[in-house]
């Protein structure tokens, strides 16, 4: 899996986590491939003293085939959970998702799907066979703002957005992006592994587009004739053996995605808990080949 979080902080696909810090209300490429695009907008501040821009990442649009669609996290003064902050579109048209947990829409031909993960501000994006992406909207604490010093205004929490990826269809030898980069078969960057200072990855010029489904970096390689495949892909950042099961897997994905973003404590232990026991019943595996939720071993610790 691969993920995008805070001022923005990746996580690649061999695990390495690293900044890309971009530009505020500008937009960068994420991921393309031949025949799928991943961008990003950004959204930040300056505050008084400092060389460079706080970032997050406020929009995410895809591209595949003839096909756009975007997942944005709406402006607001202040923040409320039982309020939604989401904003979705589709070929340009607004969709409209009830915000009720689980509630589903798809596509008229389903080739993508957005479902709530709980009433408001969780979803979960599936390009099926394709991609899952799961989307949380969420504001700047004012814990966060004190420590880090963002000097965020009364009149703006900066709504933005969390996203992690999960490609079920093998990105090809081509792939490009600030996150795309790290898909290929050649990438090697020992610096952001783990035990490593976080490294700051540059790259601005290469990746920044001219909008959110724009297709015109300097690395940009997708294409709208391009057809998806969906092969299933031979990476897998979380080294589970999900080769069978699917439906099961899917609850798998959606229950692991919510252990982390959950605010209530209760029902935080209540997912660890059957995410660890539906990791002993599938028998899913660890890099090491160790079956996990056995043996004292977890998928998650605490």
């Amino acid at each position: 899996m691969g993920a995008a979080c805070y001022d923005p902080r990746f996580v690649g696909a061999d695990g390495g986590v690293f900044y890309f810090h971009g530009k505020k209300n500008e937009h960068f490429t994420l991921v393309s491939d031949t025949n799928l695009q991943i961008n990003a907008r950004f959204i930040g501040r300056r505050p008084t003293g400092r060389t460079r821009d706080y970032t997050w990442i406020q929009a995410v649009g895809i591209l595949f085939g003839s096909h756009n669609f975007s997942v944005e996290a709406t402006k607001a003064a202040t923040w409320d959970n039982n309020i939604d902050h989401f904003k979705f579109s589709f070929d340009g048209n607004n969709v409209v998702l009830p915000q009720i947990a689980l509630s589903l829409w798809k596509s008229q031909n389903g080739d993508i799907t957005l479902e709530r993960i709980s009433s408001t501000n969780s979803v979960i994006v599936s390009l099926p066979g394709i991609l899952e992406i799961g989307v949380n909207a969420v504001p700047i604490t004012k814990q966060e703002d004190k420590v880090h010093n963002y000097q965020i205004p009364s009149d703006d929490c900066f709504s933005h957005l969390e996203v992690q990826f999960r490609f079920l269809a093998r990105l090809s030898d081509a792939v490009e992006g600030v996150l795309g980069r790290t898909y290929r078969s050649d990438y090697n960057d020992s610096q952001s592994r783990l035990g490593h200072a976080m490294p700051v990855v540059g790259g601005e010029d290469k990746y920044i587009t001219t909008s959110l489904f724009a297709t015109d970096c300097k690395k940009c390689v997708f294409s709208s004739k391009s057809i998806l495949d969906k092969e299933e892909t031979a990476i897998d950042h979380a080294g589970l053996d999900c080769s069978s099961e699917n439906g099961i897997i899917k609850i798998f994905f959606k229950i692991t995605f919510m252990v982390g973003h959950s605010r209530d404590l209760e029902l935080e232990r209540w997912l660890r808990y059957i995410v660890n026991t539906m990791c002993g019943q599938l028998r899913l595996k660890d890099d090491m080949g160790n079956e996990m939720g056995k043996r004292g071993k977890t998928c998650f610790g605490g």
